[in-house]
């Protein structure tokens, strides 16, 4: 069974958490037209001036996540 993985990118400033938000709407985007499973897509507001978008996708996957959307740090997901 492969590992699952978290995509991270960070988004800080007054206007991260919309920032956030606006970046999983061109994640999942990015997931639909190139036709590429991925469990989860969503975003976390760690504070008011630090939000995270991320992408839960399997190991298989992510070289080919990570190549095109560039993500600032990754981690296993649980």
């Amino acid at each position: 069974m492969d590992r699952k993985l978290k995509l991270i990118w960070d988004f800080r400033g007054e206007s991260s958490e919309k920032t956030a938000e606006h970046h999983c709407i061109h994640l999942k985007e990015f997931a639909n037209i190139e036709k590429l499973h991925f469990y989860e897509i969503n975003y976390y507001v760690l504070s008011e001036m630090h939000t995270i978008a991320f992408i839960v996708v399997d190991e298989a996957d992510m070289k080919t996540y990570r190549d095109a959307l560039k993500p600032h740090r990754g981690q296993f997901a649980e």
